[in-house]
């Protein structure tokens, strides 16, 4: 027996990661946290465990173990009343009990040593914590109930009652039983925390990989203000933030993603007198809503600690987060870690398997959230306000919601698909669905007003970062490889990336990085604002009094960029660099070659404010477009911007991967124009790795490809805009797009020539075209050239990625 073994109570200084059968699986991790990572810097609040030796002891002094056993006797978990009966039966039974003398002195005496340490009634969070909890296969946290703000030892011998009551919770007590535990198999320990003030700050989720794709290099951080319950339950859309761990561990600051949610509500004390709970939710202020609950050091922070607490573990973790009040009227300002544990859904997949899932056809979308996974469901919605009324839904229907918590456990576990109003990426909705491999979409905003009640649906996450819920069933198609069934190709198969939210799920296809990055994605989605309104916006605002159409472009900007208040300019350099980085984080340390932009004049005019600085042009398309802009004093201004944001991934964020390329450069001479400005906004050509190419687009790039090989680190053949160019027609055009083909004649001699020019002076050559994705014949013809790599969207690499070592193969190339 070991010197712990009959302890009623637990300090964490008395506690490692061994102990799980002592104090389950939150308070054993705590008291490694604590003993083990305080060196490091990691910061976790001190408390103590009321051992699973204590439950035992108060099951048998109090002699309420068989009347427990009789309560859960003739247990039916898929009949939902005989469910909720009997566990009803038990809690009352455990509520109810006496506490023996000694576990009663014992839990006070340990409450007044906290007292010494932080004052008369310190405040206390109560935790459970299972001996069988956060098993790498299985996750029972969240199950037992968390009270928060529990002061004075009444209050918390009152709380430890309903902790120890909630074992046998009807969620518990299902989700036991169908993971093969027996009921008394798993024993409750409790954590008694001190209390971090993140009712006067923020708190939140992190999890140490991207909790949709399993990518394994990035930390995934959502927060919000108030107390953490918010975000664990789903009742807020969170902030959530993104950073890359191998460059962080260099020293750099790569925060590759920032996205601003709602966070309507907030939870706080409740200092009502006479109040039945010790916390409460009040709406949060329009400010509050408005800007980020962390600064960029804060998020690097936490990001560090997720790092050694998962280098410490040797595995994934799931880790919650809190902030001590402001530091000035509350609490001290730190953040501090309050619970750790193995993450449980991505540890646990074939990783010798891509599984993808397609859809064949678009129907009408009903509504659109935020995609949990990246599977399709589908049958028929039912949509239900209150987990009173479960009992009403039958396996396979979709299950419509406002939120779940682990109340609704038993029925998730049997649907085709979730849709939630709120939630965000790390609340319950999310984490469950993730477990049980279904799709899931997240906060809707009123899903559950928008899909008819017992009509047909498909909900589909295979379509990227948004999930879509369509009217009817849907054909779609499941798409599963081998990779180790994949080959090496001489020829490097690269790939075409435009929507940062893929990036860590398609850098996981075997490619030999991006060889065209667009920018102009994430300019309309991420930014929306022309370049030149958020230079000029001080200008702007000045006019704005006497024009109502600016004024309306000055308030459209503000309500899109509310966390910049002061500098609209740095909103357009962080957003463009978080989606290039997050590109760059997604392949690294492969290449990944990212275009400038190259919106024509009349899509800079669909962004806001883009009128007042666009002009009309016959033919936008080979128009002012591409290099030309660059170096024009009345564009030069945006472009800065945009090269502060390629400079601040590739230096701040340590993404020296990324490269460059200039989209549609009709000459050499133009082309040292470019190189120029960007030299003088600190993007150097050579300096720090850094490779600029041209895109080989227009008949003068090929004609002239010695003079632009002087100037250039290597060629992009840009199929599309070169078909044209060579066939001198309009691709948009309906009455001549018969005549459009890759595969002419005229345009493959073109292809050639350019590529027999870049081999003859050392410079590499790919394409990024559609032409090979579409075409396989045209896949082959580029190998028998010589081309050094292609670019192909991520649906067709590995098809491409066959038939070129089929084709090198007949040519002899190893």
């Amino acid at each position: 027996m070991g010197k712990h073994d009959q302890a009623l109570i637990l300090w964490f200084d008395d506690i490692l990661i061994d102990d799980v059968p002592l104090v389950g699986g939150k308070n054993a991790s705590l008291g490694e946290m604590h003993q083990k990572l305080m060196s490091q810097g990691v910061s976790v609040p001190n408390g103590f465990a009321i051992t699973a030796y204590a439950y035992r002891y108060l099951l048998e002094e109090a002699g309420i173990e068989q009347g427990i056993r009789d309560a859960l006797a003739g247990l039916d978990t898929h009949d939902l009343r005989n469910l909720q009966e009997r566990g009803k039966k038990a809690r009352d039974i455990v509520r109810t009990a006496e506490f023996p003398k000694p576990l009663y002195d014992a839990i006070i005496e340990s409450y007044r040593k906290m007292e010494q340490d932080y004052g008369p009634n310190c405040a206390v969070a109560v935790r459970s914590s299972a001996t069988a909890e956060d098993l790498p296969d299985a996750s029972f946290a969240g199950q037992q109930e968390t009270f928060l703000n529990i002061s004075g030892p009444e209050a918390l011998i009152a709380a430890c009652k309903k902790c120890f009551a909630s074992l046998f919770t009807d969620r518990a007590i299902s989700y036991r039983h169908d993971k093969g535990f027996g009921q008394f198999d798993v024993y409750l320990s409790i954590v008694v925390q001190k209390m971090v003030r993140s009712d006067s700050a923020s708190s939140g989720v992190i999890f140490s990989i991207d909790t949709e794709s399993g990518f394994q290099d990035a930390v995934f951080l959502t927060g919000a203000w108030g107390l953490g319950e918010n975000v664990v339950q789903g009742a807020v859309n969170p902030d959530e933030f993104y950073v890359f761990k191998p460059t962080l561990k260099q020293g750099k600051r790569p925060i590759v993603g920032k996205r601003l949610g709602s966070k309507e509500i907030k939870m706080i004390y409740n200092t009502d007198s006479g109040a039945e709970e010790s916390v409460k939710n009040i709406e949060t202020t329009p400010a509050e809503r408005g800007r980020y609950v962390l600064s960029d050091d804060e998020i690097l922070t936490l990001a560090r600690w997720s790092c050694i607490i998962e280098d410490h573990y040797g595995k994934a973790m799931d880790i919650e987060w809190a902030k001590d009040g402001d530091g000035k009227e509350v609490g001290t300002g730190e953040l501090f870690i309050v619970q750790a544990r193995p993450e449980t859904v991505h540890s646990q997949t074939n990783k010798k398997e891509i599984e993808t899932y397609v859809m064949k056809e678009q129907g009408k979308v009903l509504a659109s959230g935020q995609a949990v996974g990246a599977k399709i469901g589908q049958g028929k919605a039912n949509v239900i306000f209150n987990v009173a009324d479960i009992h009403d839904f039958k396996k396979g229907e979709v299950l419509v919601t406002d939120m779940t918590d682990p109340d609704w456990e038993p029925i998730m576990k049997i649907a085709a698909a979730i849709v939630t109003n709120r939630g965000g990426r790390t609340c319950h909705a999310a984490i469950i669905s993730r477990e049980l491999g279904i799709p899931c979409v997240i906060g809707t905003g009123n899903g559950s007003k928008l899909i008819p009640n017992g009509g047909e649906v498909t909900v589909s996450c295979a379509e990227g970062e948004t999930g879509n819920i369509y009217d009817g069933l849907l054909k779609y198609e499941v798409e599963r490889l081998d990779l180790d069934s994949v080959p090496q190709t001489r020829t490097k198969i690269m790939m075409n990336v435009g929507i940062p939210e893929k990036a860590f799920s398609e850098g996981q296809i075997p490619n030999d990085g991006v060889g065209l990055a667009r920018e102009e994605f994430i300019i309309n989605s991420h930014i929306g604002i022309h370049p030149l309104a958020l230079y000029y916006f001080d200008d702007l605002k000045a006019k704005a009094a006497g024009d109502e159409k600016v004024a309306a472009i000055v308030k459209e900007i503000e309500n899109r960029t509310t966390a910049y208040p002061d500098d609209k300019k740095q909103f357009f350099i962080d957003k463009l660099a978080e989606g290039v980085g997050r590109i760059g984080a997604g392949f690294y340390p492969r290449d990944v070659i990212v275009r400038l932009s190259d919106f024509k004049s009349n899509e800079y005019a669909n962004l806001v404010g883009g009128k007042l600085y666009e002009p009309v042009e016959a033919n936008p398309m080979i128009g002012w477009r591409g290099a030309s802009r660059y170096y024009d004093p009345k564009y030069k201004p945006a472009f800065e911007l945009e090269c502060k944001a390629l400079l601040k991934a590739r230096n701040d964020m340590g993404l020296t991967n990324i490269k460059l390329m200039v989209p549609f450069c009709r000459t050499a001479e133009e082309g040292r124009k470019v190189i120029e400005v960007l030299r003088e906004f600190g993007l150097v050509q050579g300096e720090n790795g850094l490779e600029v190419y041209v895109m080989c687009e227009i008949p003068s790039n090929v004609i002239a490809a010695d003079a632009f090989a002087d100037v250039f680190d290597g060629f992009s053949i840009g199929s599309n805009d070169l078909t044209q160019l060579t066939l001198g027609l309009d691709r948009d055009s309906d009455l001549v797009a018969h005549i459009y083909d890759e595969r002419d004649e005229a345009v493959k001699t073109m292809i050639k020539m350019v590529i027999d020019t870049a081999k003859r002076r050392g410079r590499k050559i790919g394409i990024c075209g559609q032409a090979p994705s579409d075409f396989p014949e045209f896949a082959t013809f580029l190998v028998e050239c010589g081309i050094d790599s292609m670019s192909l969207i991520s649906d067709t690499a590995i098809k491409t990625r066959l038939a070129v070592a089929e084709k090198e193969k007949e040519l002899g190339i190893k």
